[in-house]
């Protein structure tokens, strides 16, 4: 556990006394005094997705560095609210420390007031889960709902990336009985939403294909889910391969596309993709 003299925490005090400086209406930076919760969020958005990106390259070094960027964003938002007398770093902190204990009595219970089953809980991550979703449950003051799981979803999505929300969304409506009988239920969905999207590109409304590519890509995390695949990997992956065999091309274009052919293209695109699983294959020489 970290002492209160930790170097971490004297490492925080000063950065947070760095943010404070930097929004000091007299002595600051004009873009950071410019800034609010609204005109931020773009940048917290962007610094969670290149965490992310940092963990799924395994690169520590990035990680961190990432890391102390979003981290930079809750200051941010601690220091504006604080200005104007709305919340503060403080509020933050120990809204969080109460909420991590009350939501894991298996940990913090005092012994003389622990349950059974919450002494249960302990080796079992699938049952401290359940605890956890039964305690949020219970702390929520809102007036009983005639769509409960509905609302729960559309507060627990609401500042997820969409396709992160769609899984979400596909889980638990999978899991309240909401669900194919096989997976061949899901392929024929699969298809037939293709089938309104194509007709609703061929009318020209706009309007119309839009919603019809978003029931096409819902289906579609659909299948990922039940395949046990995750689609925000899958999909960055394929912008890392794009992008890998997109540069291959441009280096033999001499970073100039315009004025070649599609076959040309298409070749060169061929090319690169062979060049890169050849590169695979010689890191990875069969043992």
């Amino acid at each position: 556990m970290t002492r209160p003299d930790s170097p971490a925490l004297e490492a925080l005090a000063d950065l947070i006394a760095v943010v404070a400086r930097l929004r000091d209406p007299e002595a600051g930076c004009p873009w950071d005094l410019e800034q609010t919760h609204a005109s931020l969020l773009p940048y917290v958005l962007e610094e969670a997705h290149e965490v992310a990106d940092a963990i799924r390259h395994g690169d520590d070094r990035h990680l961190a560095e990432e890391l102390g960027d979003l981290l930079l964003q809750v200051l941010l938002h601690a220091q504006i609210a604080s200005e104007a007398g709305r919340f503060d770093l403080t509020q933050i902190s120990r809204g969080l420390h109460d909420k991590l204990v009350r939501r894991h009595p298996h940990v913090f219970a005092a012994p003389e007031t622990a349950t059974a089953t919450n002494r249960g809980l302990s080796g079992d991550s699938a049952a401290v889960k359940a605890s956890w979703e039964a305690i949020k449950a219970l702390e929520a003051t809102a007036e009983p709902s005639r769509s409960p799981l509905s609302d729960r979803l559309a507060a627990k999505v609401r500042g997820q990336p969409a396709l992160a929300a769609a899984m979400t969304i596909s889980r638990k409506a999978a899991a309240a009985g909401f669900e194919w009988d096989s997976i061949e239920g899901v392929w024929e969905k699969v298809h037939e939403e293709l089938d309104e999207l194509k007709q609703a590109v061929a009318s020209g409304d706009r309007v119309h294909a839009q919603e019809e590519l978003g029931d096409v890509l819902f289906t579609l995390v659909n299948v990922a889910r039940w395949c046990g695949l995750d689609p925000e990997a899958g999909l960055a992956g394929t912008n890392r391969r794009f992008l890998d065999r997109f540069s291959r091309v441009e280096a033999a274009l001499g970073g100039a596309l315009q004025g070649h052919s599609l076959p040309e293209l298409e070749g060169l695109w061929q090319q690169a993709k062979a060049q890169i699983r050849a590169d695979a294959a010689g890191s990875n020489p069969p043992t």
